[in-house]
């Protein structure tokens, strides 16, 4: 992940000053400040800054006037079944601000999550940077035949070496005529350079932008739920799995939590539930005496199957 020497030079300036204050902090995240956590090949994630801990969000359930004297235990307790019912606004009572550089196609992708505050690099006032995401091999699959959503099998080969050929080819190839229709600093004084504005549209979606992205705790563990998800697309989850070890620093006992009662968790409806129940009298039941479609059939036995070992 290459930072440029002016990044280096802020980040270490930020990382070295320090204020005095009243508010809480959390050891473990303020040792992660500023620090930019690599993502893909040039992409990375780093906190700005937050508000409030595990105990804010107590202290909110419980609108207390300050920190509590109750046991820790007593506290993760709370905080558990806080999630566990479903409750939302003691999570809102936490924020958090990170500073992300990502590929354009996730940050179309990452922008549907309409519960934070988002500011990006403007294309219409800088230029872009040349930096592009190419796939490592091991991410280069074709088309899922099962899910127009998902990927298949891994391309191999001449196939492979082809297309990642043609991503770097037109990736470059449009960079170069992006930078030719700017005329950045007059480098033709025959042309004037089109505006950065119009510009801009000819770039590759896997050109690198860069955002702020401010969000509170509870809308942050549902950007989790969906996009740490093994089924979410890679590149995202890239960014999610970074993001969670974040919150997991951040937030020890919410994250618990969370991973216990929404990451690691399955959720039935009420027949899938009928049916259940059935089962565990000892009654044979199948899909076809469910009451359930196929795909819910299949998701409730996946749900119920343990894992494979390793």
């Amino acid at each position: 992940m290459p930072l440029s020497d002016s990044d280096r030079t802020e980040i270490e300036a930020a990382r070295a000053e320090t204020t005095p204050t009243r508010r809480a902090t959390v050891p473990t995240l303020e040792a992660m400040l500023f620090s930019a956590i690599p993502v893909l090949d040039h992409g990375f994630v780093r906190v700005v800054d937050y508000m409030g801990d595990d105990a804010a969000v107590v202290q909110a359930a419980r609108v207390s006037y300050g920190r509590g004297t109750r046991k820790v235990s007593e506290d993760e307790g709370l905080i558990r079944y806080l999630m566990r019912h479903r409750h939302s606004t003691p999570f809102e009572m936490c924020e958090i601000k990170l500073h992300v550089k990502l590929p354009i196609f996730v940050a179309r992708q990452w922008i549907r999550h309409r519960t934070a505050n988002v500011n990006e690099y403007s294309a219409r006032y800088s230029v872009m940077d040349r930096e592009f995401y190419i796939p490592s091999p091991a991410n280069l699959a074709a088309q899922s035949a099962s899910n127009r959503q998902g990927r298949g099998d891994l391309l191999e080969g001449d196939e492979a070496s082809e297309v990642l050929a043609m991503l770097r080819a037109d990736a470059e190839r449009n960079y170069n005529h992006y930078e030719r229709m700017l005329n950045e600093g007059g480098a033709d004084p025959s042309r004037r350079g089109l505006a950065r504005e119009l510009a801009r549209m000819n770039l590759t979606l896997n050109t690198y932008t860069q955002w702020y992205w401010k969000t509170d705790l509870h809308n942050l563990f549902h950007f989790l739920s969906l996009r740490a998800d093994p089924h979410a697309q890679y590149e995202i989850r890239a960014y999610a799995e970074a993001i969670l070890d974040i919150a997991r620093a951040w937030v020890p006992a919410s994250c618990r939590a969370f991973e216990d009662y929404r990451m690691g968790a399955a959720t039935f409806s009420a027949t899938m539930l009928a049916a259940l129940r059935r089962m565990l009298a000892g009654e044979p039941v199948d899909q076809a005496q469910s009451g359930l479609s196929k795909r819910e059939w299949a998701e409730m036995m996946a749900a119920l199957t343990p894992p494979t070992p390793g």
